[in-house]
């Protein structure tokens, strides 16, 4: 099956800064300082709302002693003035919005504008006090005008945007005041005089101790905040990770813990997967409903764990699929009877509104000792055995033996696929990408298609992973890519637009020098046609041993013009912190997300997710398999604003797609005019 075909699982949480992450086409510098700004802004709000009794009560004992000093007029004004300042603040902070992207410039401008004007009142008792003739009220002034730099600096320490505007005004009036100094002739000062200015020193030292102790609650704000954010994005991590309907693993943990099951597996020792299919199944939920679907499916799931319990591992694959790997399997007969029992668990009736429902199922069984020791070669094997153990009658379970299944393929095979390519049998089809306010295309994804002479049509994967077998990655690259770029050239020497046209790009063509060249070389022969490729590779780049090279070569094609896609995203086994080492342009949202929308909610959380997350990393997002109008819906209302699938039309011959893009050029259609949707799977 197709699910076992590649090796994907996510291995690391992204970090809590990765919207503004070097990676793909990044966000506009000042879109990106503007976040920080909004992030700081609620810190500042914090900071200054927590601070209101302590600036007061300080802004109360100079305005006294402003009043002593004879400017009572001054110091009454002021208090009103600097009350209000502070109302202000709370006012403002009454107002904070829950989310940081919910913060406008309007509500940072403000924020910046109470802050910096308000710095100058409180600053404004130094002025009056260095016009005094006094010696002991001008080193007052300059106590209160250093206990305001000592509250700025360690309150806003973590917060550079309001810590220098705030400062930068405070260094322009200690200026002021020095220069203030130097023109006044001093007096003899007063002993009470000089008992204002030493408890002013006390105090000095008091709220400098004070301020240096709040600066720990603002860092724990900030740390709060920080763990808040990774705890979402935990959340989202473990959904990515889990089958929402029974909590098993989902298929790409699965990958990764049998991945790590066979790094720990001690020398020797055996190995096992059991792929198991439930039988009956579809009639239940199309008897019954889905929801009597559902409760075999988590009856089936509970069971399994407690079967499995600490020996192994238990996965949902999807559907009615299931995995399990024990750890220690002793022998092809042990193994068998482990099989048995699984096969007992499940078919025990399950209980649906006084009924019971029974089915049965199939396991197929891939061991270490016939399948070897990776995670393709292990789940490819049971695999095949599971459809044996299928169609074969009178058993429940088969183990792969390689002498027991299919033959390899023989240089027949090979010369009669490049003679397919040479003779275009194999050949380019066209499945439109669409906008899904208006419905139009606004380009293509190329997919193969064999037209063999006694067997049709043939989908790509009865002859892909043939070709991958062979080493014939290169030639079918070379084949598949030399055709679009003709294609796209009558077409556009007819004067259509066939917008971006995805190319998929095997691995080995981004992993090998050489592969980099033969793809360079052939896009400079097409120079007009090249400028609406757009390369799309799955997420395996991410595993490849020459990862490197694979990114250098990613760059290399991006500094040439073409754009990225990352397909199949979140099935795969790019974790969010590869997302932050691979440049592209566009995700692509795996149909299996998709399908479930309007289903299960889950879907719809972790399609917002994968939005806000492409969103960050300034990368377009186009979600496969759309084969209703409810998908359009719940897209269009998550703010997806791309689409493909075939509700808009499936694959077709370049000849189909000049008339769909005719179509398009001279009149407002919709896809269904153009293409009528076929029921078949979707691409």
């Amino acid at each position: 099956m197709a699910l076992f075909r590649e090796k994907r699982t996510v291995n690391d949480l992204f970090g809590f800064d990765w919207q503004h992450g070097p990676k793909g086409r990044k966000r506009p510098m000042i879109a990106q300082s503007f976040d920080k700004i909004r992030y700081q802004t609620r810190f500042a709000i914090h900071v200054a709302t927590r601070d209101i009794a302590k600036r007061l009560a300080s802004a109360a004992m100079m305005l006294v002693i402003l009043w002593w000093v004879g400017y009572g007029t001054v110091a009454l004004s002021m208090s009103g003035i600097l009350v209000a300042y502070e109302l202000a603040a709370h006012w403002l902070a009454q107002k904070l919005p829950e989310r940081d992207e919910d913060i406008t410039a309007t509500y940072v401008f403000t924020v910046w504008l109470v802050n910096c004007s308000s710095v100058l009142f409180y600053l404004a008792p130094a002025f009056l006090l260095a016009a005094e003739p006094s010696s002991a009220m001008l080193l007052a002034g300059f106590l209160w005008l250093f206990g305001v730099f000592v509250h700025i600096t360690n309150t806003f320490a973590a917060l550079p945007f309001y810590n220098w505007s705030l400062m930068a005004p405070s260094f322009g009036s200690a200026f002021a005041v020095f220069w203030l100094a130097s023109e006044n002739a001093f007096l003899p000062s007063s002993e009470g005089e000089w008992i204002i200015t030493t408890g002013m020193m006390v105090v000095y030292i008091f709220n400098t101790f004070e301020t240096l102790h709040k600066q720990k609650d603002t860092q724990r704000a900030l740390n709060a905040a920080r763990e808040e954010a990774n705890a979402r994005l935990r959340a989202l991590e473990h959904l990515s990770r889990h089958d929402p309907l029974t909590g098993l693993l989902n298929r790409r943990a699965f990958d990764e813990e049998l991945e790590h099951l066979i790094t720990q597996r001690r020398l020797g020792s055996e190995l096992g997967v059991f792929l198991i299919d439930l039988d009956g199944f579809k009639p239940i939920n199309d008897t019954y409903s889905h929801e009597a679907g559902d409760q075999v499916l988590q009856a089936v799931a509970s069971r399994l764990s407690k079967l499995v319990g600490d020996t192994g591992i238990v996965a949902r694959l999807g559907g009615d699929e299931f995995a399990i790997a024990f750890r220690t399997i002793t022998s092809e007969k042990a193994a068998l009877r482990l099989a048995d029992y699984i096969a007992r668990a499940i078919q025990a009736p399950v209980e649906w509104h006084e009924k019971e429902l029974h089915i049965s199922a199939s396991v197929g069984i891939g061991l270490t000792r016939h399948a070897g020791t990776t995670v393709e070669g292990l789940c490819g094997a049971a695999d095949q055995a599971m459809y044996r153990a299928k169609n074969s009658s009178g058993i429940s379970a088969a183990i792969y033996r390689a002498d027991d299944f299919e033959r390899r393929l023989s240089l027949e095979d090979r010369r009669e696929i490049l003679a397919a390519m040479h003779s275009r049998e194999i050949r380019p089809y066209y499945q439109p990408k669409v906008d899904l306010a208006t419905g139009r295309s606004i380009g293509f994804e190329a997919l193969a298609r064999w037209i063999h002479p006694t067997k049709g049509p043939l989908p790509p994967n009865l002859f892909i992973p043939q070709i991958n077998e062979l080493g014939l990655h290169g030639d079918f690259l070379s084949h598949m890519a030399g055709c679009v770029l003709h294609d796209i050239e009558q077409l556009l020497a007819e004067g259509l637009n066939p917008g971006e046209v995805s190319i998929n790009v095997p691995e080995v063509a981004l992993a090998t020098q050489s592969g980099r060249a033969d793809l360079d070389d052939l896009l400079s022969r097409h120079p007009n046609a090249r400028r609406h490729i757009t390369l799309e590779i799955t997420e395996d780049v991410f595993i490849a041993r020459s990862a490197d090279t694979i990114q250098a070569s990613i760059a290399h094609f991006r500094s040439e013009g073409l754009r990225v896609s990352l397909d199949d995203f979140g099935t795969g086994f790019a974790s969010f912190q590869h997302l932050r080492q691979l440049e592209f342009d566009e995700l692509k949202i795996d149909m299996s997300f998709v399908a479930d929308l309007g289903r299960d909610p889950t879907a719809e959380v972790l399609i917002r997710g994968f939005l806000e997350i492409a969103d960050g990393l300034g990368v377009s997002v186009i979600a496969e398999g759309v084969e209703t109008e409810g998908q359009v819906d719940h897209l269009r209302r998550l703010g997806c604003r791309l689409g493909q699938g075939y509700l808009f039309g499936k694959a077709m011959p370049i000849d189909e797609t000049r008339i769909r893009l005719f179509a398009e050029s001279s009149r407002d259609v919709s896809p269904a005019e153009v293409s009528p949707p076929l029921a078949e799977p979707a691409e």
